[in-house]
Parts: structure tokens; C-alpha cells; sequence
């Protein structure tokens, strides 16, 4: 039961349009560096989990911030088979467990995805006006470009997508804030890019980037491929790239397709990775030499969302009526 005289939090619900209201990509790419950089027990992002069924399943990722304020989960659960699926945050508070916020994730998925990105892109790229390669046009493509936009100068884009109406709206997106130009292969907006940026897995799961399209100094950006079944990069980017920085070192040599692939094709990543968090806390280093092909890959974590969740829950507080408080919440007791 609840003590005595104890004052119990309530909580709120941040709903898909509120989330539209209230992020920004300066403030969430601030925040996830400085999250990164922070001291972390690997106990504070444990791996994710997930229970599949026939056509569907539900994940699981959970964390504690090292902020100190908040610790929390995000539930996905998806069907590729009926092409539906939903994203639940859910925040409670470190010091008195109470839960204080419900999240609609569908958003934060994408924000965190890209803030992330930039923050590695902006850790191993040149510190010179970048040219930037886009390998897709949809969502992620467009969160990624606008995340790196918002911590770095872009001095051209090109962007490949099968569809050529879908890459003329994306460079019709960004007019007026870079100089996007839409090329008709992946390989041609490759060519010359000092950052590739891969959000785009082929219907048939094959790879969209080859290593031997890489040339020295890249870095390459890759977020799709996230399950075993999955394709993005073939084994020849993984074996060019001198590091391969990752959100989830483990998760990513382990559950990929793109590393499970590497695997069996001989290339042995292991030496190669390095874990994000010791890139922002320069415990260690992406790139050894100018030449180096680097390659980030992301898998997702809860950290990511917690921290995204945390800084949408402050700007709510800070703008009344752009979150709602729930009648009611779960109980918290005394145990």
C-alpha cells in the first residue's frame, strides 16, 4: 500500500500530435549526446527482448537514464504480414516509481533514429561543409537529413529512390535549406559524398550499398536493418570499414542481417567495433586516420527513447495544455 501521507505523481499522456508540437531536433540531438556521453552501467540498457507469434511480434527495450530523473520501456508491436504496428513509451520517475508519463512512440521512433545519427555523424564526419548522400526518400530518410541539418553544415545532397516522384518531393521538402538534388541510381549519389546515409531496405531484402562503391574517409549511415531477416549493407561495407560505431555493439554483431552476412562471407567485425557511447565520452575513437571508412549502425535502444521521452516531457510541462493528465494511474505501493 501506499505510505502514509504519500502524494502520488500523476501521470500524463503525450499524444502523436503533442509530440509534433513539442520536438525539435537541436534540442533532441543535445540531449542524446549529452546522454551518451554520460557515464552508463551496461545494466542501465539491457538488450532488447521479443516474443513472436504467427505474422506479428512484440518488443521490448528498457532503460534507465543517466540523467537521474527517469527510467523506462518502449513497447512496438507489429504485424509485417497486415503492415500495422504501434509504439507505446512509457516514463517513470527514479525516486518514487511513480509512472509519470504515457508517450505515443510513433514519432519518437523516427526522431530518436535520426537525433542519434547526427550525433555520430557529427563525431566522425570532417568539420567542413558536408556533401551528403541519401539513399531513400520516405520518413526516416527525411528525419535523417533534418537531424544532421539541424548540428551541421550541408553544402550539397543527392538522393537515390527507386520511385523518381519520391526523391523529386523529398528534394522539393528540403528547398530553401539545402541544395538537394535527386540522381537516378544509389551509386551515383554516392560518388564524391563525404557522408552516406542509408535508410532504404529493398523489397527483396538485398543489399543498397556495396563496398566498392565506398571511398576512403566516408562515413556511412546505416539504421534499417535491425532483425536477422534484414539487409541494408553488404559484406563488403562491413569489411572496408575500418570502425563500425554502434548504438548496441552486441545487438548489432549478433542480430543483424548485415553482420550475420559479414559472418559468412568470412569478415570478422569484432575488432572493429565501437560502441557509441565511448565515442561521445572519447573513450574511444571512430576514426584512427582520414582515410577511414566508418560505418554506423543502429539497432535502436531504449536510451534513445527514454531521453527523447524525458525531453518532451519537460517542454510539456513548460506549455500547459499540450499534454493531457490521465483521471487516473496505475497504483504505486509500498513493498
Amino acid at each position: 500500500m501506499p505510505s502514509a501521507g504519500a502524494i502520488q505523481a500523476p501521470t500524463v499522456f503525450i499524444g502523436d500530435d503533442a509530440v509534433t508540437a513539442l520536438a525539435d531536433w537541436a534540442s533532441a540531438v543535445a540531449a542524446l549526446r549529452a546522454a551518451y556521453a554520460a557515464p552508463m552501467a551496461p545494466d542501465m540498457v539491457p538488450p532488447r527482448v521479443m516474443a513472436r507469434g504467427d505474422g506479428f511480434w512484440l518488443r521490448g527495450l528498457c532503460a534507465v537514464s543517466p540523467s537521474g530523473e527517469y527510467m523506462g520501456c518502449k513497447l512496438i508491436a507489429a504485424s509485417p504480414r497486415v503492415r500495422r504496428a504501434s509504439y507505446l513509451i512509457s516514463l517513470f520517475d527514479q525516486r518514487t516509481m511513480d509512472l509519470v508519463a504515457l508517450i505515443d512512440g510513433n514519432q519518437v521512433t523516427g526522431i530518436r533514429t535520426a537525433a542519434t545519427a547526427a550525433v555520430a555523424v557529427d563525431l566522425l564526419a570532417p568539420r567542413r561543409p558536408l556533401n551528403v548522400a541519401v539513399i531513400g526518400s520516405g520518413f526516416e530518410a527525411q528525419g535523417q537529413l533534418s537531424a544532421l541539418l539541424a548540428v551541421r553544415e550541408v553544402e550539397a545532397v543527392r538522393v537515390y529512390s527507386p520511385n523518381p516522384d519520391s526523391r523529386s518531393r523529398f528534394a522539393a521538402r528540403f528547398s530553401g535549406r539545402a541544395g538537394v538534388r535527386p540522381v537516378d541510381s544509389a551509386r551515383q549519389a554516392v560518388e564524391g559524398a563525404d557522408v552516406v546515409v542509408c535508410a532504404a531496405r529493398s523489397r527483396d531484402e538485398s543489399p543498397v550499398i556495396w563496398g566498392e562503391w565506398l571511398e576512403p574517409g566516408m562515413t556511412v549511415v546505416s539504421i534499417g536493418s535491425t532483425l536477422p531477416e534484414q539487409r541494408e549493407v553488404d559484406a563488403g561495407t562491413m569489411a572496408r570499414a575500418a570502425s563500425i560505431v554502434a548504438d548496441m555493439p552486441g545487438e548489432v554483431a549478433h542480430d543483424t542481417g548485415d553482420a550475420i552476412a559479414a559472418r559468412q562471407a568470412g569478415v570478422d567485425i569484432a575488432p572493429k567495433m565501437v560502441a557509441l557511447a565511448d565515442l561521445a565520452s572519447g573513450k574511444a575513437a571512430g576514426r584512427r586516420a582520414p582515410g577511414d571508412i566508418v560505418l554506423y549502425k543502429s539497432v535502436g535502444t531504449a536510451l534513445q527513447d527514454v531521453v527523447i521521452g524525458e525531453m518532451l516531457l519537460r517542454k510539456a510541462q513548460a506549455a500547459p495544455g499540450r499534454c493531457r493528465t490521465l483521471d487516473q494511474t496505475i497504483l504505486t505501493i509500498d513493498k
